[in-house]
Formats: structure tokens, C-alpha cells, sequence
């Protein structure tokens, strides 16, 4: 793989939570390289570590041991500004929460980040991103006006107009019924494989896994395998077997 391949990579990242007996170790070691244009699902058991992979990915976080590159860029050992600057320019973000500002209309929810950095939407490509997420006729809604499946595809349209090298999702189809969690699933689907995005999603649900290209699987702060081309049924089973080990 040459590295304009890899869209974000840990290498050997550990991250140690406290000291002495209360030491956790919520990541021991873990590399992994995730695909530029590819849909990846990262699942694991409750504590395995998959959030904390995510941030320490992203930059929200910072790793105890080991390195973290976005594209080319090396993360680890950035200052606060450079992070901001990553964060901004490189990077998007989908959140359970939605994190929509109630006072703005989803159309200036969506183009807020690029206000913020000085940057003006690239309209052909606003109106790409707004058509995929089927929203031309809410923009001027506020997001009480919206259902959740209405606000979570603001959030992925905010997420997407900058063009950032990845975006991250963690557990995006958390607060939404299955309908809507499958809109907002298909439409992360299709803007990978349509306009080459790279996505990262942090799911405890086969089902959603089951859009993606491949499901990184993390146990007790260990890669514990991987699947390509998942069905629903295939990541259960594997979610089935790590709760199973990790409960001896």
C-alpha cells in the first residue's frame, strides 16, 4: 500500500488511562491502516476500546505510546492549534448526539465548519451533497423542525461539504429508528461509493456494520480480527465469539 492509499493509520498506539493498580489499558498495542474510498466499521464488545481507537484516530484524543497519521500527516505530537487545524481542514465528524446549533437552519448547521475556517462551500458540490442526503426542501428548517433522521443527515451533509480526507462516525444510527438508520447508513454507503469518501464508523449493531466494506473487530484493547464484505449474520457471530471469549 503506498501511503496516499491509507486515509488514517495507527502504529503500535497504546493508550493507558491512570497509574499503578488503577491502571487501564484501553488500547495495548494496536496497528491498524484504514483505506483511502473505503467504508470501514470498527465493532468490538463494550470496553474493547473501539472509542478510544476512533479518537486517538481523529485526534480528539492523544495516544499514551505509538503513532497516528491522517493521510500523510503525522497527528501524534501536534500542538493544540495544529489539531484544531486538522480537525478543520482534514476531518469530519458525525456524533450520536447529532450536535446541531437549535438556533441555525440545517443549511447554515451544514455550512457552519467551512464559515468557521474562512472557506465558501464549493456549490456544485453543496448541491451534490444536499441532493445524496435528500434535504433541498429543509434547509430553511430549523433543527426542532426536523426529525432525527432529518437532523442526523444534516450532520452527515456538515460532515461532507468540506471534502475532508476522513470522516468519522461514532455510532451514528445510535439515537434513530431502523428506518432512518438505514437512510442515513445507505447514504454513508453511497457517498463512498460514489465520490470516493472515506468513512470510519464506530457501531455496536451488525446491522449497520453490514454496509461497510470491512469491520475491524477490537477486544480487551486488541485487534481481534477483521471482515470484508460483511453480512449482518457473519458479524454477529464474530461479536458473539469475542463476548463469549471475554467473558472466561
Amino acid at each position: 500500500m503506498t501511503s496516499t492509499a491509507v486515509a488514517a493509520r495507527a502504529d503500535e498506539v497504546w493508550k493507558v488511562y491512570g497509574s499503578g493498580e488503577a491502571q487501564v489499558i484501553a488500547l495495548g498495542g494496536v496497528s491498524v491502516s484504514l483505506a483511502r474510498g473505503e467504508f470501514t466499521a470498527i465493532m468490538g464488545p463494550s470496553g474493547s476500546g473501539k472509542s478510544t481507537l476512533m479518537h486517538c484516530l481523529a485526534g480528539l484524543d492523544t495516544v499514551t505510546r505509538g503513532e497516528v497519521h491522517v493521510g500523510d500527516t503525522k497527528v501524534t505530537g501536534m500542538s493544540d492549534r495544529q489539531l484544531t487545524a486538522l480537525r478543520r481542514d482534514k476531518v469530519g465528524f458525525i456524533f450520536q448526539q447529532f450536535n446541531l446549533l437549535p438556533t441555525l437552519t440545517a443549511e447554515e448547521n451544514i455550512l457552519l465548519p467551512l464559515s468557521i475556517a474562512g472557506r465558501k462551500a464549493d456549490q456544485a458540490w453543496f448541491d451534490t451533497v444536499i441532493r445524496t442526503v435528500g434535504l433541498a426542501d429543509r434547509l430553511r428548517h430549523k433543527p426542532t423542525e426536523l426529525s432525527g433522521g432529518q437532523q442526523q443527515r444534516v450532520a452527515c451533509a456538515r460532515a461532507l461539504v468540506g471534502r475532508p480526507e476522513v470522516i468519522f462516525a461514532d455510532e451514528p444510527t445510535g439515537n434513530l429508528d431502523s428506518r432512518s438508520g438505514a437512510e442515513v447508513l445507505g447514504f454513508l454507503r453511497n457517498s463512498v461509493r460514489q465520490y470516493n469518501q472515506t468513512i470510519v464508523m464506530v457501531t455496536h449493531d451488525p446491522n449497520a456494520a453490514s454496509y461497510a466494506d470491512r469491520v475491524v473487530f477490537l477486544a480487551d484493547g486488541h485487534i481481534a480480527g477483521e471482515l470484508r464484505n460483511p453480512t449482518a449474520d457473519a458479524v454477529l457471530d464474530t461479536m458473539k465469539r469475542l463476548d463469549g471469549a471475554g467473558a472466561h
